[in-house]
């Protein structure tokens, strides 16, 4: 039989559940403008800073029309300056009765005219120059770009309804962890969260190799009502790359830790008609029947509460051979985690 020694530890309270990771900003890079695209500035699965160049659409008929719109602002201007002469003459003819008040009335019509013209004009300017803008496509944040979509000689449509972008743009340094809870929790998570930051471990499903450490974000605005949970979202800086968007992962968040409390292996606490027991071994190696009270238990180490004293040996494996008096060959097992 192996057997287990009771002992004084810290025990962390840890909540644990399967989490998705996702990339915590994803954007699908699309034109904003009709064109044909001319040039990408990017290999795939590259990182890039906000503000790199991705892609270039052909520029020529937006220069074309920012132009044109430029020089009929010119030509307006042109014209307004001419109407505010003439307004100023007739104004100073009228003065010696040399020309009538309808002249005058007409003529700052005509400067009135213009100037509306002129702020129309002002407005074709800055959408044209908008427009040529947008032919130059940048990062809108840091992350990682994935696969090419749409290859350079193809024209692109502002207004396409396929879905088809460029490329997708996905920041993963940070990176998020999505997992649920139990809504039971809530007020506890709450509570550790008003006095500090919660950190979250991500595993993987082997549920020991450790992916990477991050913090509790934050928690959803509404509890699940099919499932009783309610989602959290954790933040991972992922220096190393270790979680990718899509990937599941064991999340455990670590709300407290309880200082010198009395523990066992999990598997050495037995169900019985109405109360939990574990086997001790006694020290002419025969076992024991002892029942005990658990106060926590995450499925690999149990918090004893009553019944139990520190250095007491317990039995955790074959207890299904075990009668009380029994008597054992053991082995002593590791420590537990």
């Amino acid at each position: 039989m192996t057997v287990a020694t009771a002992a004084l530890r810290d025990l962390p309270v840890e909540l644990r559940n399967i989490g998705a990771v996702q990339a915590n900003q994803t954007v699908l890079i699309r034109t904003r403008v009709d064109g044909t695209l001319d040039q990408v500035f990017f290999t795939e699965g590259q990182e890039v800073k906000r503000g790199d160049k991705i892609a270039q659409i052909d520029p020529r008929p937006y220069q074309a029309t920012l132009d044109q719109a430029q020089a009929k602002r010119a030509a307006d201007l042109a014209q307004l300056a001419n109407a505010r002469l003439d307004l100023g003459r007739s104004t100073q003819l009228a003065r010696s009765q040399f020309a009538s008040r309808q002249t005058v009335d007409t003529q700052g019509a005509t400067v009135a005219q213009l100037e509306a013209q002129v702020k129309s004009d002002d407005a074709s300017v800055a959408a044209a120059q908008l427009n040529l803008t947008y032919t130059t496509i940048t990062a809108p944040f840091d992350g990682r770009l994935g696969l090419r979509q749409v290859d350079p000689g193809n024209v692109v449509r502002f207004a396409d309804t396929s879905g088809v972008g460029i490329v997708t743009l996905s920041q993963i340094h940070p990176i998020a962890v999505l997992f649920n809870v139990p809504q039971d929790q809530v007020p506890a998570i709450q509570a550790a969260m008003a006095k500090r930051t919660l950190p979250v471990t991500a595993y993987r499903s082997d549920d020991k190799t450790r992916l990477g450490e991050g913090t509790l974000l934050t928690m959803d605005n509404a509890v699940d009502a099919a499932s009783g949970t309610i989602r959290l979202k954790a933040l991972f800086p992922n220096t190393d790359n270790a979680l990718w968007p899509g990937q599941f992962v064991n999340a455990s968040l670590l709300l407290d830790v309880r200082r010198g409390v009395l523990t066992v292996p999990s598997v050495a606490v037995q169900h019985g008609p109405g109360n939990l027991f574990v086997y001790v071994v006694k020290p002419d190696s025969t076992v024991a029947v002892q029942t005990v009270a658990v106060g926590q238990d995450d499925g690999r180490v149990a918090m004893i509460t009553k019944g139990l004293d520190a250095g007491a040996r317990v039995v955790v494996n074959g207890q299904s051979r075990l009668r009380q008096g029994t008597h054992v060959t053991v082995t002593e097992a590791k420590p537990n985690a």
